[in-house]
C-alpha cells in the first residue's frame, strides 16, 4: 500500500509524466513522422535513497537469433533493495511489423513486451517495469539471453535497437528492504507441445508459500494472435478453432488442476488491421505483458518432499496440437525460516464442470455467440514453525462474446466481455486474511472496408481489477484500476504510403484509486499528434 501511495502522490505532483506538453492542433491526416509511443498508465514510484545501474543488455534485433550476455550485480547498492526497476528503452526507423519479446536473466523471465511499427523517420519509446520480485535472482551473476525476433529485408528495413538496464535502490535509512520470494525458480526441462507448456519442478523441503507466474500471449502471426476471433468449423469464417474463441489458461501439477485464469486479450500494435490505431497509443499492457499469477500454496505439502513434480500449463480451447500460444513459468517460493522442512497436505480439490458454448447464426451478418466459464478450490495446510497454515484459492472465470461479420469480412465486429474473480484467503494463529480480486476485461470493436478500399477500425478496450484485503473481516486495504482506451483510424489499402490519407485518434484514460489517494492520466491524439496530457488529481 506505501507504494501505492507514492506512485499517486508523486504522479498528482506532475513529476512523473516523462513526456512535453500536448500538441496545440493536429495535422489533417497522419504524415511520415508522429509522436513518439506513450501510455498513461503510472511510472514505477522509487525511493529517495541510494541508486545503482546495471546494464543487462544493449543490442540490435535484425533476425531471430537471441541476444545473449552477463549480468553481474551493481556494485555500490549492496544486495538489500528496496526497490529493482527495468527500464528498456527502444528505437527502430522505416517499415517494420509489430515484434514480439521477451528477457530472461538466469533462466527467469523478467519481461514480456512487444514493438510498436515505426515511422519512417524513426520513433523512439520505453518500457518501466518494477521487477523487485526477483531480486533473489539479481543478487548473483547469471546469463542474459533476450529476443525480439525480426525481419530486415528491402522491404521491412526497420532494425529494433535496445538498451536494458537495472536500477537498484538501497535500503537505507527508515526504508526497509522490499519483502520478496526467497527463490524464483523455473522449470527444469520445459519444454512446448502445441500450446502446452511443461516441465520438473523442485522446490526447497521448507517452501510455506508457492505462488506461479505465466506469461501467457496468444503468438504473432496465425489465429491464436487473434484467439477472440475465431470461430467453429461450422461457421464461414477465416480464423478457425474447433471449440471456439473461449481460452481460459490452466496450471496442473502432477496432472492435477491447479489453477484456471483468463488471458488478457492483448492487442499487438499492428492489429485490427490497423496500425494508425495504435501508432501513438498503445492498447493495454502491449508493451508490458504482465503474468497470470496462480497461488499453489495449497500444493506446498506435495510439493515439499524434495523430489522433482511436473507443473504444466494448458490454454483450454487452442485445437489440439496447434501451437500459437507461449507460456513460461516463473515459480516464487518464500521458505520458512525457523524450519528445516514443512509439511503439509491439500485438503480441498473442488473443480466445476467447464462451460463453452457457442451459437451460430446465418445471414446478411453472421452471428456467433460464445459463453465459456469455470470455477475451481483448492485448499491445503502446512506445518510451520510458526504453526498451522491453512491457505483456500477460489477462483473463478469467464468470457462471453459475440462476433459478427459479413461474407468476405468486410465488416468484422466483436464485442466482448471476460471476467476472473480470485479469493485467497490465509488462516493461521492470528486473525485470516481475505484477498479478493475482481478483475474485467472488455473489448468492443469493428473493422469495415468501404468505398475506395478505405479500411476503418473503431475499438474501445477496457482492463479493469478491483482488490480488497480483510483481515478478521475488517478491511485493511483496497485498490480500484481502471484502463479504458478508445480510437478510431481509417486509411486507404493497397496503394503507395503517400495516397493512404490516414487519419486517426485515440485516447487513453488511466485511472487508480487507493486508501486516501488517487491517480487520474489522460492522453489523446490525433492524426499522431499528442493533444491532451491532463492529469486530474
Amino acid at each position: 500500500m506505501r507504494r501505492l501511495l507514492l506512485v499517486l502522490c508523486a504522479a498528482a505532483l506532475g513529476l512523473l509524466t516523462g513526456i512535453g506538453p500536448a500538441s496545440a492542433a493536429a495535422p489533417p491526416e497522419f504524415g511520415t513522422d508522429w509522436h513518439d509511443p506513450v501510455t498513461a498508465a503510472p511510472p514505477v514510484a522509487t525511493p529517495g535513497t541510494t541508486s545503482c545501474q546495471a546494464t543487462v543488455a544493449q543490442t540490435e534485433f535484425r533476425d531471430y537469433t537471441p541476444y545473449k550476455g552477463t549480468y553481474l550485480p551493481p556494485k555500490g547498492c549492496g544486495d538489500r533493495w528496496n526497490k529493482v526497476v527495468l527500464r528498456l528503452e527502444g528505437a527502430v526507423a522505416g517499415r517494420q511489423y509489430d515484434r514480439l519479446g521477451y528477457l530472461r536473466i538466469g533462466g527467469v523471465e523478467v519481461l514480456r513486451t512487444s514493438t510498436p511499427e515505426p515511422s519512417p523517420e524513426g520513433i523512439t519509446w520505453k518500457v518501466e517495469k518494477d521487477v523487485t520480485r526477483y531480486a533473489p535472482t539479481l543478487r548473483e551473476r547469471q546469463p542474459v539471453e533476450m529476443l525480439i525476433g525480426n525481419l530486415v529485408n528491402e522491404t521491412y528495413t526497420g532494425v529494433i535497437k535496445v538498451k536494458v538496464t537495472l536500477t537498484f535502490y538501497k535500503a537505507e535509512g527508515r526504508t526497509e528492504p522490499a519483502r520478496t520470494p526467497d527463490k524464483v525458480l523455473t522449470l527444469d526441462g520445459a519444454h512446448h507441445e502445441g500450446a502446452a507448456y511443461e516441465g520438473k519442478l523442485t522446490t526447497p523441503a521448507n517452501s510455506e508459500r508457492i505462488v506461479a507466474e505465466v506469461y501467457a500471449t496468444g503468438s504473432g502471426g496465425g489465429c491464436e494472435e487473434f484467439w477472440y476471433l475465431t470461430v467453429p468449423d461450422a461457421a464461414p469464417y477465416s480464423c478457425k478453432a474447433k471449440d471456439g474463441p473461449y481460452r481460459e489458461v490452466r496450471v496442473s501439477v502432477d496432472g492435477r488442476l491447479a489453477g484456471i485464469a483468463a488471458p488478457f486479450p492483448t492487442v499487438w500494435t499492428g492489429g485490427w488491421s490497423n496500425p494508425f490505431l495504435w501508432y501513438v497509443i498503445p492498447g493495454p499492457r502491449a508493451f508490458d505483458v504482465r503474468p497470470l499469477e496462480y497461488d499453489l500454496t495449497p500444493f506446498a505439502g506435495q510439493l515439499n518432499d524434495g523430489k522433482p513434480h511436473t507443473v504444466a500449463v494448458s490454454v483450454a480451447g487452442v485445437p489440439e496440437g496447434q501451437s500459437g500460444w507461449s507460456t513460461p513459468v516463473n515459480v516464487l517460493v518464500w521458505q520458512d525460516a525457523g524450519s528445516d522442512r514443512v509439511t503439509g497436505a491439500l485438503t480441498t480439490h473442488r473443480e466445476g464442470t467447464p462451460a463453452n458454448a457457442t451459437t451460430y447464426e446465418a445471414g446478411d451478418r453472421h452471428r456467433l455467440t460464445s459463453d465459456g466459464g469455470h470455477a475451481l478450490t483448492v485448499a491445503g495446510h502446512v506445518n510451520t514453525s510458526h504453526g498451522r497454515v491453512t491457505t483456500t484459492v477460489s477462483r473463478e472465470v469467464t468470457g462471453t462474446s459475440t462476433h459478427r461479420w459479413t461474407d468476405g469480412e468486410s465488416v468484422d465486429a466483436l464485442k466482448a466481455r471476460w471476467t476472473d474473480d480470485e479469493k485467497v484467503t490465509v488462516a493461521g494463529r492470528g486473525p485470516a486474511t481475505t484477498t479478493a480480486g475482481h478483475r474485467v476485461y472488455t473489448m468492443d470493436g469493428e473493422t469495415s472496408v468501404g468505398a475506395g478500399d478505405r479500411l476503418r477500425t473503431v475499438m474501445t478496450m477496457g482492463d479493469r481489477a478491483d482488490s480488497l484485503t480483510l483481515r478478521a473481516g475488517e478491511r485493511v486495504g483496497w485498490s480500484r484500476m481502471d484502463d479504458t482506451y478508445t480510437g478510431d483510424a481509417a486509411y486507404n489499402q493497397n496503394v503507395p504510403r503517400e495516397q493512404r490519407h490516414a487519419t486517426g485518434v485515440s485516447r487513453e484514460r488511466y485511472r487508480l484509486q487507493g486508501p486516501g489517494a488517487c491517480y487520474d492520466h489522460t492522453l489523446a491524439t490525433a492524426q499522431g499528434e499528442l493533444t491532451e496530457d491532463r492529469h486530474r488529481c
